[in-house]
């Protein structure tokens, strides 16, 4: 068999930090490649293909895309940015020859950059780095690349892998340069970069099939379509080939359809080979991870481990007062359907039916998992879910926790503040360094149950003016215990619709989360108490009327604008005795059990 260079393509994915400019570099290749037509309307961010990544402004699943310069086809795939998601980062890393690796100029390598840094070097690959949003006022293109430097001597690069191109870029006004002084005004450096510096993929065309399904698709025409590199040899339409799972067993199946990417659209072929990256259907029951081979001769190809999930909370059915008012799935059936149905293609997810009506899901975070619970909202579904907890691990006899990387870059005035509310949560601080532009940068390592419920107090700590980052750093021994909310909640003891009387004489004792007219039921929870301990209250009481009257007496209530809680919000506020109910229509907080004088009982009962 003949060693063979695919000269006609390239394989390149793009990763970086969340926000540093990954999704807005492909919208530049993309219009600079002349994938649009001349009348054709543009979106910005056009990767981001789903309503949650659009509204975040953060990408979430992979996506593959293509250009074609100076004959040569590049396969483009753009990777999530945030912690949580590096599931979907790590498996993609496998189709693809190298990566740009995209860098802000004035923020320089952050966590995530590390993260998926990490996983590329380890898989040998050599990286660009694109210098990215050159042309802010803050911008330190030079200090950044030292930064650069650092973190792949950290990281144990090899030489091929310390002598990594360099190129600046502005991606939204779309130029590329190769020094900081060129005057360019297009993306042509970074094209040429590209085709010099990664490597065309190398195989056997005449060896039996091997082909990784990296990504799974669905689509109502032609079911459920595997997405993939093929490492070896060649696939034809209508062939019979070989499924093999992670478990080592096989099936065979027929490819009904063959799709190669050519822009932003998938394209029939009647063919392809090693080096091609496609879409292909007929494999019905195709996971993640699993080879498609020869039929004569099946290979399984190594897949690469993901890391496992860190945190977890009990997905149920919605069994409150207004249970079925508002969703259109609201059974057990149709709960444990759409988890089953996640797992197939969430990599990082893991599921555990403990009751018929209550599922354990174990995620990367609480973003992976308030995502999830956002997606099945927005599709109808109404359950309820509970506190997230840590997953803690047992070695030697030790017990083990999972322990984040936090970075946070704040003015100097909020410093103090900052690190006293760390320090309860057990945080260690390892680096601190210098203001830059009035900001300074703290790095802490922190058990992953202390950064539960932080994120609200430190925007209110630091005025909205901080940044924090984290992600998973290892495991760790356990740091004892963490103080929960100091805080009680306010309770609604009467169901019916709040009313501006009620809700007055609740504000005096603490923040609100409803407003007038809204439906609460008993054992709801309507606020947040100014007191350790909950507060039981009618905030469905009117005003007693009588037929005297008294000067000033029938002044207008005033109220307080509530608080507009968020899923996030909620999730980070409950504590272990309450739940999210989360509907289409509506996200509320509620008491697990909803009768105060039962809750009263199992409270005393759990002090003794």
């Amino acid at each position: 068999m003949e060693l063979t260079k695919r000269e006609d393509i390239r394989n390149i994915a793009i990763i970086a930090h969340v926000d540093h400019g990954k999704t807005t570099l492909v919208d530049a290749l993309l219009k600079q490649s002349n994938v649009y037509r001349a009348n054709e309307k543009i979106e910005e961010r056009v990767m981001d293909s789903n309503d949650l990544e659009k509204e975040r402004g953060i990408t979430i699943l992979s996506k593959n895309t293509s250009v074609i310069h100076e004959g040569v086809k590049i396969n483009i795939v753009d990777t999530p940015g945030h912690a949580d998601f590096g599931g979907e980062v790590e498996r993609v890393l496998k189709m693809v020859d190298s990566v740009l690796l995209v860098v802000d100029s004035y923020e320089g390598p952050m966590p995530q950059t590390k993260f998926v840094l990490k996983k590329a070097l380890e898989l040998g690959l050599e990286p660009i780095v694109v210098i990215n949003k050159i042309d802010k006022d803050d911008a330190r293109p030079e200090e950044v690349i030292d930064e650069v430097f650092d973190l792949f001597l950290e990281l144990g690069a090899n030489d091929g892998q310390l002598d990594f191109p360099i190129i600046y870029a502005s991606a939204r006004s779309g130029y590329a340069k190769y020094n900081i002084e060129d005057d360019n005004d297009n993306m042509q450096p970074l094209f040429e970069t590209i085709l010099k510096n990664v490597a065309c993929p190398e195989g056997y065309l005449d060896a039996p099939l091997q082909m990784l399904v990296s990504t799974l698709d669905a689509n109502a025409f032609v079911g459920k379509i595997s997405v993939g590199k093929i490492h070896r040899g060649k696939v034809k339409k209508n062939e019979n080939v070989t499924l093999i799972s992670n478990d080592g067993s096989t099936r065979n199946f027929k490819v009904t359809n063959l799709f190669t990417f050519n822009g932003l659209k998938r394209e029939e072929t009647d063919e392809a080979s090693f080096g091609d990256i496609v879409a292909l259907s007929g494999a019905t029951d195709a996971s993640i991870g699993d080879t498609i081979a020869d039929i004569n001769e099946p290979e399984a190809l190594p897949f690469m481990s993901i890391d496992e999930p860190t945190l977890s909370m009990n997905f149920m059915v919605n069994d409150s007062p207004l249970a079925g008012q508002e969703g259109s799935f609201i059974t057990s059936r149709h709960l444990r359907d759409r988890l089953m149905k996640e797992l197939e293609t969430n990599v990082s997810l893991r599921v555990k039916e403990i009751t018929p009506d209550c599922y354990e899901v174990s995620g990367r975070g609480e973003l992976h998992l308030s995502i999830l619970i956002e997606t099945m909202r927005r599709e109808g579904f109404e359950f309820q879910v509970s506190k997230a907890n840590v997953i803690f691990r047992e070695e030697k006899g030790k017990k083990l926790e999972p322990m984040e990387f936090l970075t946070i870059d704040v003015p100097e005035e909020f410093m103090g503040p900052v690190m006293e509310k760390l320090g309860p949560r057990k945080a260690e601080m390892v680096n601190m360094t210098s203001a830059v532009n009035g900001y300074s940068r703290l790095e802490f390592v922190v058990p992953a149950r202390g950064l539960i419920g932080f994120r609200n107090e430190f925007m209110t700590d630091t005025k909205g003016n901080g940044i924090m980052n984290h992600v998973f750093d290892s495991y760790g021994p356990y740091k004892g215990d963490i103080p929960g909310r100091n805080r009680g909640s306010i309770v609604s003891y009467e169901s019916g619709d709040a009313i501006a009387y009620g809700l007055f004489s609740a504000q005096e004792r603490g923040a609100l989360f409803i407003g007038a007219g809204t439906t609460v039921y008993v054992g709801m929870v309507v606020g947040v108490c100014a007191r350790a301990d909950d507060l039981d209250i009618n905030v469905c009481k009117g005003k007693k009327l009588t037929n005297t009257r008294s000067s000033g007496a029938d002044d207008a209530v005033k109220l307080v604008t509530p608080a507009i809680m968020s899923l996030e919000n909620c999730l980070e506020f409950i504590g272990n005795d309450e739940l999210v109910e989360v509907t289409p229509l509506n996200i509320r907080i509620r008491k697990k059990i909803l009768n105060s004088g039962e809750r009263r009982k199992t409270t005393s009962r759990s002090k003794k």
